[in-house]
């Protein structure tokens, strides 16, 4: 609580290992502070200032109250289930908020972490997207960036995992797991009838193939959403997905979409841009089934 009784988040960054700065921690403090201080969205959390006057430098956010995505999905009630409609919301603010990243900020941001645990919920369950650490600003000039692998086992593009190229498009794909995710409540990555660790996106995309989505997905939006709705949801999740970035759509695009499903009139009249059925071949991901081994070599942020 700052002294005008205003309440805020503070975010410590220990730089020091073994009385050393830690050169990472101290690049990504910077990044961090370099990259919200660009920012003004509604959907992403507010930078309020930093503190280098003591030991350990602090970062001073907005306080959002209600946790992240990933706690809200699985913590859900019957007194205060999460909604088709307030899914929907979700989604599109998350979409809004990435759509302004790449193509409305001053210079292009790739957020390079989302998922569901950096989106956070407000007072009024309105997201917030969050954790710009490992986030870029990309010059007009670049199609990509060639960097060293980084991410969450699960969200990580294939694409990016194979090249190291992180495009705008890395970002689609991960918002495309997490889109899933607020179709499933399930969790990017579980474990199914084997000690085999099983990626959610795959077993996604081969009920969609299978047409039997409607018995994975939460039984809270099958009751309540308008099927044309959900169906809408997945077909652009699966567009997301594409395995080759360029048959993805843009953030923008997603945004639309998104807005334009809210109307059940509007979803069905919805056409799926790019080769919707081309993406069939490449059902299988490299991340359907993943050894202990493979995780070991991700970088989890």
């Amino acid at each position: 609580m700052l002294a005008d009784g205003s309440i805020v988040a503070i975010e410590k960054y220990k730089m020091m290992v073994e009385k050393k700065v830690d050169a990472k921690k101290l690049e990504q403090f910077i990044n961090e502070v370099i990259i919200l201080s660009q920012i003004n969205h509604r959907s992403v959390v507010r930078l309020l200032g930093c503190c280098l006057e003591t030991k350990v430098p602090l970062l001073v956010y907005e306080f959002i109250p209600n946790g992240t995505l990933s706690q809200f999905k699985h913590d859900q009630n019957e007194e205060f289930p999460m909604t088709w409609e307030m899914r929907l919301r979700i989604a599109i603010e998350i979409a809004d908020a990435l759509s302004y990243l790449h193509s409305a900020a001053s210079v292009p941001i790739y957020h390079r972490g989302i998922k569901s645990s950096n989106i956070l919920s407000d007072d009024k369950y309105r997201a917030k997207v969050s954790d710009f650490r490992t986030s870029r600003t990309i010059s007009l000039e670049q199609t990509h960036r060639t960097t060293r692998v980084q991410g969450t086992f699960g969200y990580l593009d294939p694409e990016y995992f194979r090249s190291s190229q992180f495009t705008e498009k890395s970002d689609v794909y991960s918002f495309g797991v997490v889109l899933v995710e607020i179709l499933t409540v399930q969790k990017p990555i579980t474990s199914r009838q084997s000690e085999e660790v099983r990626s959610l996106v795959p077993f996604f995309l081969l009920l969609m193939k299978e047409n039997s989505l409607f018995d994975f997905f939460d039984p809270i939006i099958t009751n309540d959403g308008p099927e044309e709705e959900i169906v809408a949801v997945s077909k652009l999740a699966k567009r997301c997905l594409n395995l080759n970035g360029k048959k993805r759509p843009t953030m923008k695009q997603v945004a639309m979409e998104l807005e334009s499903i809210t109307s059940s009139e509007e979803a069905n009249a919805i056409e799926p841009s790019g080769d919707e059925e081309s993406y069939t071949d490449d059902i299988i991901d490299p991340w359907a089934i993943a050894t202990c081994s493979t995780m070991s070599i991700i970088n989890n942020l």
